[in-house]
């Protein structure tokens, strides 16, 4: 394959692992052309909706930073740090930053404390070398969703958009990106999609609500959104949201979004249907997507040999291929060039708050 096509196949590519230590899969990932890593944790953290004591006793702000440092330098390129940093859902920052108060008790306070509350929280993860949230939860349930228990801000959209936006503001305002999720807004389904086949039924009517919550965070200027994991009828009855070129064009150019698109993670079941990760992988960005979320154990290497494959194939448009790509790059790259600009942050220190000025 050639560098340039490689480089571009790795650099859609969003691998998730639970530790902070990079293995030999994620290096050369990175080393090939990889600008994004999840931060992420284990089935049973992510179930718990809470990461580990043997987590929150062991881990501390340097090893976030030296895993952001070593990231950067494999890659010789600035880097996506990315982190589940969720509104009463899973933080997988959890003590190291300032807390968020639960989703009760966010609906009491005015948007501006909320918007304070996370700038501060986003600037000590900014320090950190995180730049970028996989939050906010922005589906309106009303009905049925274990999968969004405990993680989602209710049923009330006016109520779901005001402390959204806020959120976004605050944690935007200190460098981090934003990432509303997960579109067109998941208002029930029965099962957890990262193990079953997930639908959402109903007639489009029943997805305004969600829908209007997007417009507004998409007015507030949200940087990045991701398309969820189940299947929507209405809009498409054959592939999940991630994947769904109906899907995305509703977002892209129904609702003028035009950030960056995030999959939802790629190895759950209710997207692969019984599809391999690499056919799903050439799917999502055939439907629009720029950056695909997966396992750093699904096999990198393969996925992105069948993305180069697949354009040389003519399956994938080199140039749908590279604008994908220039679009995460670009966001890495504006990421780090707010920091030099002279952005400064603020994080908790015991006794009080320490302002730095960092280069990410």
């Amino acid at each position: 394959m050639s560098n340039e096509l490689q480089r571009a196949a790795y650099s859609v590519l969003l691998p998730a692992f639970a530790g902070l230590e990079l293995d030999e899969v994620v290096c050369r990932y990175l080393n090939r052309g990889g600008v994004s890593i999840l931060l992420g944790e284990t089935r049973d953290e992510y179930l718990a909706r809470n990461m580990s004591f043997e987590r929150r006793r062991s881990e501390t702000q340097a090893h976030f930073m030296g895993i952001a440092e070593e990231a950067r330098a494999r890659a010789g390129a600035p880097v996506l740090i990315a982190v589940d940093q969720e509104l009463g859902g899973i933080q997988r920052l959890h003590r190291l930053v300032p807390g968020m108060p639960s989703a009760d008790e966010l609906k009491a306070l005015s948007s501006k404390d909320i918007e304070a509350r996370s700038y501060e929280m986003a600037s000590s993860a900014r320090v950190m070398g995180v730049n970028l949230f996989l939050a906010p939860i922005v589906d309106v349930v009303t009905g049925s969703n274990p999968w969004l228990h405990r993680r989602n801000l209710g049923p009330d959209p006016v109520e779901v958009a005001r402390i959204s936006c806020a959120f976004i503001h605050g944690v935007q305002r200190a460098g981090i990106i934003a990432t509303a999720k997960h579109f067109p807004g998941h208002h029930q389904t029965e099962h957890d999609p990262a193990i079953a086949r997930a639908t959402v039924v109903g007639p489009m009517e029943c997805l305004e609500d969600g829908l209007e919550v997007f417009r507004q965070v998409i007015g507030a200027g949200v940087q990045a959104i991701m398309p969820g994991p189940a299947v929507f009828p209405a809009l498409d009855p054959l592939q999940a949201a991630s994947t769904s070129e109906k899907v995305i064009s509703l977002l892209r150019d129904t609702l003028r979004f035009d950030g960056l698109i995030i999959s939802d993670d790629l190895d759950a079941v209710s997207i692969l249907r019984d599809n391999s990760i690499t056919d799903t992988a050439i799917t999502a960005l055939n439907a629009g997507a720029h950056l695909l979320l997966v396992s750093s154990e699904s096999g990198l290497d393969e996925i992105a040999q069948a993305i180069v494959d697949a354009v040389e194939a003519g399956q994938l448009d080199r140039q749908l291929l590279f604008k994908a790509s220039e679009k995460v790059r670009g966001m890495a790259e504006a990421s780090r060039a707010q920091v030099e600009s002279g952005l400064y942050v603020s994080y908790a220190i015991p006794g009080g708050h320490l302002t730095r000025r960092v280069t990410i």
